[in-house]
């Protein structure tokens, strides 16, 4: 009797953490996000401030990125080139007006909503008010924008139809990642096939080390 009053409640944990390791799903948000390229580092820096309030000046790059992420630390970066000269260059510079290089990056087919096929990658240089936002600058290359009622960006050149910022749940197949991030993300999550975590695995091993020290002692104090 003493074996199964110990014993018991150490397999309800071990089943507990089982039962929940099958459920648990982290849920991201397919929304565009929004990028700066930084020229000192050359490397894409999550921004800071909106399209609609950002006001870059001439000569600056930024990007958009369409896909599945749960906040801006996991959010997929813009990929393909990103220098100015090469996006600018059939675009001469004049008086009174900025140029803005875009990336606009829709995305994989695992970030796309249902039945939807992104547009491939593409590059513009947009010629600007000196005052305007990313936002003028995004419309004047990039049309038809979609927003919705709280100013949130919803679709850029008309992609995607419909949604916005809407959850989903965080068993799809990883998006591709920009590059030089391939090799970091797989050093992070192992060999990418969607197992159990390491830590998830230590949990487990140590309920199963508690349950049969539980038998143990529990014959001990029987013999």
């Amino acid at each position: 009797m003493t074996c199964r009053r110990l014993v018991l409640p150490v397999l309800c944990l071990l089943l507990a953490v089982l039962g929940t390791a099958g459920q648990a799903q982290a849920v991201g948000y397919r929304y565009w996000s929004f990028w700066d390229r930084d020229a000192t580092s050359n490397t894409w820096v999550y921004a800071t401030q909106g399209p609609s309030t950002a006001r870059p000046s001439d000569g600056d790059v930024q990007g958009f990125r369409f896909s599945v992420s749960e906040d801006s630390k996991d959010s997929a970066k813009p990929r393909g080139a990103a220098d100015f000269a090469t996006i600018c260059a059939k675009t001469p510079a004049r008086e009174g007006s900025k140029r803005v290089g875009l990336v606009l990056d829709f995305g994989t087919t695992a970030d796309a909503p249902s039945g939807s096929t992104p547009p491939r990658l593409r590059t513009a240089c947009a010629r600007v008010d000196d005052d305007a936002t990313t936002a003028d600058a995004l419309a004047a290359v990039a049309k038809p924008l979609r927003y919705d009622t709280n100013a949130l960006l919803c679709a850029i050149a008309g992609y995607p139809t419909t949604g916005c910022g809407e959850p989903v749940a965080d068993d799809r197949p990883k998006a591709s990642a920009s590059p030089g991030e391939e090799a970091e993300n797989n050093s992070a999550d192992g060999d990418g096939k969607g197992g159990p975590s390491v830590g998830l695995l230590a949990g487990i091993a140590a309920v199963a080390a508690l349950g049969a020290a539980a038998v143990w002692q529990a014959r001990r104090r029987r013999d």
